[in-house]
């Protein structure tokens, strides 16, 4: 009968004539024949269908890599549940069109026009194919010729055959490929048929060849199947190794990127990982930078990933939504998992035949041996295949999950609300943000629960001031979005990359191991198994024990990190006040709450570890001990070594299913967090806005009819009202096309007012009208006369700036236009900041603009708006930040200049007598409602504006003079930085070269080059311990390793007991006993060697006469070794591990010292970014990485050498292999560690951009959306997730590459340890051989392991490198000089004298300040004045020590400072700095940081700086701070919270002020004050500690005059000597000195009226105050401060 084989298939040494004939000639190729025909034909019909009933779809050609065409259509799925009213598609110039209707965002594919397609045709297509075409006709005729010969018998018939038909239809379908192939007909995918084919043959055909080998049946038949196999191997050879395909592919370069090689490789290449060469070969060869980086496949590009993505309707939870994307994936990925599996035991079972071989050679030909020892090595060549498949699926899951996820969440942040009620708690996960916050901030502007994870305030620290509202309400602010992009995205991506594991390896491992173990021991493998089973909940239980101390260790240091940002950001502050050691010595308490959290989970860890590395002896224990003593067989080599290595195998999958099921739970619980935020209440404003904003008469119209906004969340009119800040009942109609002010005191909803136009405050009832407020720019098009467009540009009070030049940030991507650019300048008062600026224009930004003062940010984001080609502008008290005269130029050129033409401007100003009288329309705002608006004469004359306007009067029309060069002192403000542009200048030298370079990146951070240097090394090794914790160490791990060898040992001893002779006497037969292929010798020895049968074996063996074994000591010794091994190993960890925490507080305790008492250029050089980088990533490397990789590497390094030892004492002989593959070892090794290293290292420094990219546009979200440029934000953000993922993806290319090399290597070390093996049977015993064989086979293993933790180790190295760069910055003068030390109450008189002062900022710089002498009397008030550049900030700066001085000194009440420690100087005098700088906490915290003052102390502070009213009254202040009933106040610039109502919207009362209750809240940088409440907060204090000096820069410049005016009251009470650098002239002009500095030198001293008084060319103070347009009530002012001083004086 056919295909009715009788007996074993496997006979002796091959497979049975019968199975070879019916299955491997007839059956099986059929069956893949008639498979391979299906397919054709169901695709045909398919095909047939599809074109009927769609004429609109296109065809591909050639059906495969639609990735080539996928830029030629465009199908926008919309991707949203919003019901947008509009929604255009226009082509950018990137690959997506983004549309942005209500308020959602959709990608579409579009054509790329950067890049350029390629066609590249593989080598030899042709002529290939003819080869190919050739090798089938002569196979085709081998089985021609064979059927005619009938040279396979007469059995053979039939299988003959079925070859003539399987190579026929080969033949048909190879032509096909050949003459089709330039024809519309082709057949798609039909190369995949051809190969696939041939593999299937040549498998079959192996077997068949290797009978025909040592069972040759004639010449003729030998000769056939010779030759066929070798023409199917070659037919099989050309299949793997052209092209997959073999056809033309479409490459993509995007700007000079290379397209990636994957799509050329070959299918050995894929599966080999070749491809990967060139990028391992040119990183050896050089250090590669981004540029060497091939470019992502198109498929695996954010945009097209997101658009596919956005097709798939979201129906169930986000978890399952994202399997089901990725479904396909996943099933490829787990059967690749599934086949690797299976073969994981194939090397365990060859160890079993060859040891049963080695017990009892006569029993098979030698041959047979020969074959599982080259199947040893085989098998495992084909497991590690599926591995490093599924590996790398894995990881291609994993980008394209990241830029889902990561795209999905930006695409979320730029709809969010701009702030919100109360705040969510994602996932119910303490999230970091409120562990770092007070509970109260919870209710803060408690909404009605209003579900909103984050919006913090509009924007956040940078945007608009009302960015105050960042942590107002509470909101997780930014750090949770930042978290959800950098943490939990990444959290969940990186687990796609193992999952297969957990789904199917992990299962199919455990399954087959139990089986074969059964079989092996039988029921002795039971208490084996139990033992097992016990693990997985322990195992399953420490992971959870990780997660939670992981919590605990994540809790701990957002804490300190929280802290640390706080210190570091307002660092000037902290070393003004002489702070840095306290706050140092806080951030070292919530370190050591971190270490000890790190600790507990070290001790778990070294349990775990205990544990896991017992296992395997207890194991092994009990099941020997059931086996011998209980069941009472001998422990054979055979079957000892083979259940060890089964128990090993089975370690590994129940140890990572307990990982891995922890993880998965983490992991989902970041996709719920992420999904939380997603399904968030988005901003309204694309509903709000979506209307025409026409007028009755059907003009556009800007402004509100009957409505009423709150910051809250939705509510009726009428219902009590919530804490929330109400605009209420506004009708305001806004003059298109003019000037239209808004004004009103600090905190009376300004800014809110304008944040409510824009759509971003919560609309109760009413609507607004803004034109083009709702849509996207890009969809806009310009107005052909004017150039102008229906849309909106917006510049926030606190000015936001991208991280790029200055030139990108006033262009804001609108084209370039020479001529409006420089008028823009001149407008801005820019022109002579860039003259200053080192690199003019390309100066960099840097984060939130660090390298430029609060004036400069403020004009550069006034140019952007200007710049742009919008109608309508809304400015938000833009000129604050600059100096009076600044300010005049600025109003007479921009806001009334002719770019302003016919554009309408909606200017929030306090600077009334300056707008108001050439404005059209002013709105006055009190408290949220509208005290009084109209026309600008109406409202002036109603005398409602008060004193603000008393001083002015009207100019002349401001076109009277325009000069055509903006005067050169115009543009005097003082920098920020402390580093005024004319000095920031020096700073930017630095860059200066750098861009002749081609312009360096301010965030760029340096990453280092080449092997870790020894030094870094050393510093961890130091911080360790000294020399005897290394001694010990070493010892440790010498006894730990010989300790595992030693329980292995003892096994061999104990098998060796069991003479070998037991067996030889079963089964005796003399190899001569077959010649032939007699079945009778075959019936009587298969049974051995079959796996299917193994029991007869046993049964048999169990019988035999046993020798007698003292089982009861071998196992009392295994048990011993054991538990001294775990103890070993438990001590190991500990010591290990404290080191690690000795070594972590170390040095992060020297890095915290090192960096706050770093020289302040440090700070300005250096982004805060990068800092954080340094406390956050590199530490935690530190914390948690360094150390458990080193003990990896050291233990790995250890088995390697204990294995080659072991081998070569077996098999001496293996030692001549050992060298040969040591070197190939050493050459991968060393070729992947270079290119790794670099890959790794770009990837980290490719994170920063993405995360700064992500933090940018979280605190400029009001002004993106202002501006309606999402799309281009979005593409942005494209664009960084693929310049990650590009080292990121091809980082694990290179580690596939590697691990598959080092199998091949380490199978060599298999296959030589068996050869070796074979070829002294009869010299060693079967338990050396065993051994060997068993470590040989682990072998791989540890190598592989051994570069990869080293790789890893010198990672982590890299983050020591990184932090020890920071260690070594220069330091500041010592803190306290004692033999110096002034007395305590110095400076009692408060004399401050500069003689010859001379200092510069670096010593290749021009100095900043020359030679400056002058003297101010005790108690004298001094007013420094100068334009930009002129060094007043410098002179702030030389007065406490932040330059040291060249040449002269300055003396203090006659002490010299140069001769004291900085801590004395800085505690005795004070200053009150430009930008206001507050902490988390509460009142009380900020102003007494230390508690050193009372209560009542604190109160006058806040009374003479006006902030609470007098003793008595209850009042509201003279401020009018609007709060919430939490305390939250909400302030001018954020204009944010307000009227508290009790009795209905009617009267609302006046709110609380929180200044009355000390422990009210500050939220983050203060954001929850306003920025003219802040700056009075950090006047007060000051005021506190009753300086004797007390320098202001510009320290009022956000607060109304009339506040001002009072504390000038204050100040010119105080009992000190005071030095102000002033904008306001008017602040200054009644002081008793003026001092004028001009390019670092003093120019003019004295009394302001007397330098008023002066004329011509030097009277410079005159000059200024004539800039200013108020020449003549300063002059008045100057007087009678004059007189009132005579008086004094004749008294």
């Amino acid at each position: 009968m056919f295909a009715q084989c009788e007996g074993p298939a496997w006979r002796i040494d091959d497979i049975s004539n019968c199975v070879q004939r019916d299955y491997l000639k007839v059956l099986f190729p059929l069956l893949a024949v008639a498979i391979s025909s299906l397919v054709l034909i169901l695709q045909a019909f398919r095909r047939n269908a599809q074109s009927r009933s769609s004429s609109k779809y296109k065809t591909l050609v050639n059906g495969e890599h639609a990735e080539a065409q996928h830029n030629g259509h465009s199908n926008g799925l919309d991707h949203s549940d919003g019901d947008g009213t509009f929604s255009q598609e226009g082509t950018q110039d990137d690959d997506e069109v983004l549309t942005m209707g209500g308020g959602r965002l959709q990608l579409a594919k579009a054509t790329t026009q950067v890049s350029v397609a390629e066609l590249d045709s593989p080598r030899g297509q042709y002529v290939v194919l003819v080869f190919e075409l050739l090798a089938v006709l002569a196979v085709l005729s081998i089985n021609i010729t064979a059927l005619v010969l009938r040279a396979y018998g007469s059995k053979g018939l039939v299988a003959t055959v079925a070859g003539v038909i399987t190579w026929s239809y080969i033949l048909v379908l190879a032509s096909f490929r050949l003459l089709l192939s330039n024809t519309k007909w082709r057949i798609p995918r039909i190369w995949n048929h051809t190969a696939a084919l041939y593999t299937a043959l040549w498998l079959f055909s192996i077997i068949i060849f290797r009978s025909a080998l040592i069972h040759p049946r004639s010449g003729i038949a030998q000769a056939l199947v010779i030759s066929e196999f070798s023409l199917v191997s070659l037919l099989f050879a050309i299949a793997i190794t052209t092209r997959k395909g073999n056809k033309a592919v479409v490459l993509e370069w995007e700007e000079h990127i290379e397209p990636s090689k994957e799509p050329l490789a070959s299918l050995f290449s894929i599966a080999t990982f070749s491809w990967v060469d060139p990028i391992v070969w040119k990183g050896y060869q050089k250090t590669l930078e981004l540029t060497d980086v091939w470019n992502l496949l198109p498929k695996d590009k954010a945009a097209v990933i997101l658009a596919d993505y956005r097709q798939l309707k979201k129906s169930s939870a986000l978890t399952w939504h994202l399997a089901r994307y990725f479904k396909t994936d996943l099933i490829i990925q787990c059967s690749y998992a599934v086949f690797s599996g299976l073969f994981t035991f194939a090397p365990t079972l060859l160890l079993k035949a060859i040891l049963e071989y080695i017990e009892d050679p006569e029993s098979t030909p030698r041959n047979v041996i020969w074959l599982y020892v080259i199947l040893l090595s085989f098998t495992d060549i084909l497991r590690s295949l599926a591995d490093q498949q599924a590996l790398w699926i894995g990881r291609k899951i994993n980008i394209r999950l990241r830029a889902i996820m990561v795209g999905e969440i930006y695409a979320k942040s730029l709809r969010r609300k701009a702030a919100s009620g109360s705040d969510t708690v994602l996932g119910d996960k303490k999230d970091k943000e409120n562990n770092a916050q007070p509970g109260i901030l919870k209710r803060m502007l408690g909404i009605g629960g209003k579900k909103k994870d984050d919006a913090k305030h509009p924007d956040a620290g940078s945007d608009v001031v009302e960015a105050p509202l960042k942590g107002s309400d509470e909101q997780v602010n930014t750090g949770t979005i930042i978290n959800l992009m950098s943490v939990d995205s990444f959290k969940v991506s990186e687990i796609t990359a193992y999952l297969h594991f957990l789904l199917a390896a992990a299962p199919t491992q455990l399954a087959v191991a139990i089986y074969l173990l059964y079989r092996i021991l039988g029921l002795s493998s039971i208490p084996g198994l139990v033992v097992m089973m016990i693990l997985l909940p322990v195992n399953i239980a420490f992971a959870r024990g990780f997660g939670a101390f992981q919590k605990n260790i994540m809790a701990a240091t957002d804490k300190r990190i929280h802290i640390t940002n706080e210190v570091l950001q307002n660092i000037r502050i902290i070393k003004f006040f002489a702070w840095e050691h306290r706050f140092s010595n806080t951030v070292n308490e919530k370190r050591a709450v971190e270490l000890k959290a790190l600790r507990s989970k070290y001790i778990l860890w070294a349990f775990a570890v205990a544990v896991w590395n017992t296992v395997p002896v207890v194991i092994t224990f009990f099941s020997f001990l059931t086996y011998t003593i209980v069941e009472k067989k001998p422990l054979y080599p055979s079957i000892a070594f083979t259940a060890i290595s089964l128990f090993s195998i089975l370690r590994v999958p129940l140890d990572q299913l307990g990982d891995m099921i922890a993880h998965v739970l983490e992991s989902k619980v970041s996709v719920d967090r992420v999904e939380e935020f997603l399904n968030e209440e988005e901003t309204q404003k694309y509903e709000q806005l979506d209307h025409a904003s026409l007028d009755e008469d059907g003009q556009s119209m800007i402004g509100f009819s009957d409505a009423t906004f709150s910051w809250g969340g939705k509510e009726s009119p009428n219902e009590e009202i919530s804490d929330a800040f109400r605009l209420i009942k506004l009708n305001i109609k806004f003059e298109v096309g003019h000037l239209n002010i808004i004004a009103g005191p600090t905190g009376s909803g300004k800014t809110s007012l304008l944040m409510a136009l824009m759509g971003e405050m919560t609309c109760i009832e009413g609507k607004i009208s803004l034109p083009g407020g709702g849509r996207s720019r890009e969809d806009i098009s310009a107005d052909p006369e004017t150039g102008l467009t229906e849309s909106v540009a917006y510049c926030a009070q606190q000015a936001w700036l991208v991280n790029a030049d200055i030139k990108e940030n006033i262009l804001f991507a609108q084209p370039m236009d020479e001529k409006r650019y420089r008028e823009v300048v001149v407008a801005c008062a820019l022109e002579r900041d860039l003259e200053i600026l080192d690199a003019g224009d390309k100066t960099l930004v840097g984060e939130k603009g660090v390298t430029l003062s609060g004036g400069q940010k403020q004009r550069i984001s006034l140019a952007r708006a200007l710049y742009s080609n919008s109608r309508h502008l809304l400015l938000d008290d833009c000129l604050s930040a600059v100096d009076s005269h600044t300010a005049k130029w600025i109003f007479d050129n921009c806001i009334r200049g002719p770019l302003m033409l016919g554009r309408t401007c909606i200017l929030v100003t306090h600077n009334l007598a300056l707008c108001v009288p050439q404005s059209r329309y002013v709105v006055y705002l009190d408290n949220g409602k509208i005290e009084i608006q109209g026309p600008a004469e109406e409202v002036m004359a109603s005398g409602k504006l008060g004193e603000d306007l008393n001083r002015s009067r009207p100019t002349s029309a401001a076109a009277s003079r325009i000069p055509s060069r903006v005067p050169s002192s115009v543009g005097d403000e003082s920098g920020d930085t402390l580093l005024e542009p004319g000095e920031a200048s020096n700073k930017l030298k630095k860059s200066k070269s750098a861009q002749t370079e081609g312009g360096k990146d301010a965030m760029e951070e340096t990453k280092a080059e080449g092997g870790v240097k020894w030094e870094v090394l050393a510093l961890y090794l130091k911080s360790m311990g000294p020399w005897w914790f290394w001694v010990l160490a070493v010892l440790v791990f010498g006894v730990q390793q010989i300790g595992s060898l030693a329980a292995n040992i003892w096994i061999r001893q104990w098998a060796n007991q069991y003479n070998v002779e037991s067996v030889v006497s079963y089964h005796s037969l003399s190899p001569s006993g077959y010649i032939g292929n007699t079945i009778a010798t075959v019936k009587a020895t298969s049974s051995k060697l079959l796996f299917h049968d193994l029991k007869s074996y046993y049964a048999a063996s169990s019988s035999v006469n046993k020798p007698d074994v003292d089982v009861g000591y071998y196992l009392a010794i295994y048990a011993m070794i054991g538990i001294a091994c775990m103890l070993v190993a438990l001590f190991r960890d500990f010591w290990f591990f404290f080191g690690s925490l000795t070594a972590s507080w170390r040095i992060h305790k020297r890095l915290m010292q090192s960096v706050t008492r770093a020289k302040f250029k440090f700070f300005d050089a250096t982004p805060l970014g990068q800092l954080m980088n340094r406390f956050s990533k590199d530490i935690e490397a530190v914390d948690q990485e360094v150390a458990p990789i080193a003990v990896g590497v050291m233990s790995c390094a250890l088995a390697i050498i204990v294995t080659v030892a072991l081998i070569t004492v077996i098999t001496p002989g293996f030692l001549v292999a050992a060298v040969f593959i040591s070197f190939l070892y050493f050459a991968v090794g060393k070729f992947y560690l270079r290119s790794s290293r670099d890959l790794k290292r770009l990837e980290s420094v490719q994170r920063s951009p993405l995360f700064q990219q992500f933090g940018e546009t979280l605190n400029g979200i009001t002004t993106i959306r202002a501006y309606g440029d999402e799309r281009r934000f979005i593409r942005d953000n494209m664009a960084r997730i693929n310049n990650h993922s590009r080292p990121f993806i091809y980082l694990w290319a290179a580690n596939r590459w590697l691990a598959f090399r080092i199998d091949v290597v380490g199978d060599l070390v298999a296959f030589f340890a068996g050869a070796f093996v074979v070829f002294s049977i009869g010299k060693i015993d079967a338990g050396s051989a065993g051994l060997s064989l068993s470590y040989a086979i682990s072998f791989t293993e540890n190598v592989l392991w051994l570069v990869r933790l080293y790789s890893v180790n010198e990672q982590n190295m890299n983050s020591v490198e990184r932090i020890k760069e920071y260690l070594d910055v220069e330091q500041e003068a010592e803190s306290v000089i004692e033999k110096t030390r002034p007395a305590a109450n110095w400076p009692s008189q408060g004399s401050v004298e500069f003689i010859n002062y001379t200092t510069r900022y670096r010593v290749d710089l021009e100095p900043v300040l020359q030679n400056v002498t002058f003297k101010i009397q005790p108690l004298e008030k001094v007013g420094i004045v100068g334009r930009t550049g002129a060094g007043k900030s410098s002179l702030a700066l030389a007065l406490f020590r932040g330059l040291e001085a060249e040449e002269g000194k300055i003396l203090i009440d006659d002490v010299d400072i140069g001769l004291i420690g900085l801590q004395d100087l800085r505690e005795s005098i004070t200053i009150v700095p430009q930008d206001p700088t507050l902490f988390t906490g509460t009142i009380r915290t900020n102003l007494d940081p230390f508690n050193l003052f009372t209560d009542e102390d604190i109160f006058t502070a806040l009374r003479r700086v006006q902030l609470i009213g007098a003793p008595t009254s209850t009042t509201t202040p003279s401020t009018p701070v609007t709060t919430t009933s939490s305390g939250l106040t909400l302030g001018q610039a954020l204009d944010i919270p307000a009227p508290k109502d009790s009795t209905g919207a009617s009267t609302p009362i006046a709110n609380k002020n929180i200044f009355l209750n000390l422990s009210s809240t500050v939220t983050e940088s203060g954001n929850n004050l306003s920025q003219g409440q802040r700056q009075l907060l950090c006047l007060a204090r000051a005021l506190l500690k009753q300086p004797r000096v007390l320098m202001m820069d510009e320290a009022t410049a956000s607060i109304d005059y009339n506040t001002d005016s009072k504390i000038q009251e204050t100040i010119r009470e105080l009992n000190s000597t005071i030095i102000t650098i002033a904008h306001r002239l008017q602040t200054i002009v009644d002081y008793d000195k003026v001092l004028v500095l001009d390019k670092g030198k003093v120019v003019e001293y004295g009394h302001p009226y007397e330098l008023l008084k002066k004329d011509g060319s030097d009277a410079i103070f005159k000059g200024m105050c004539e800039m200013s347009g108020d020449l003549d009530t300063l002059q008045k002012t100057a007087k009678k401060a004059w007189e009132a001083g005579r008086l004094v004086d004749d008294e």
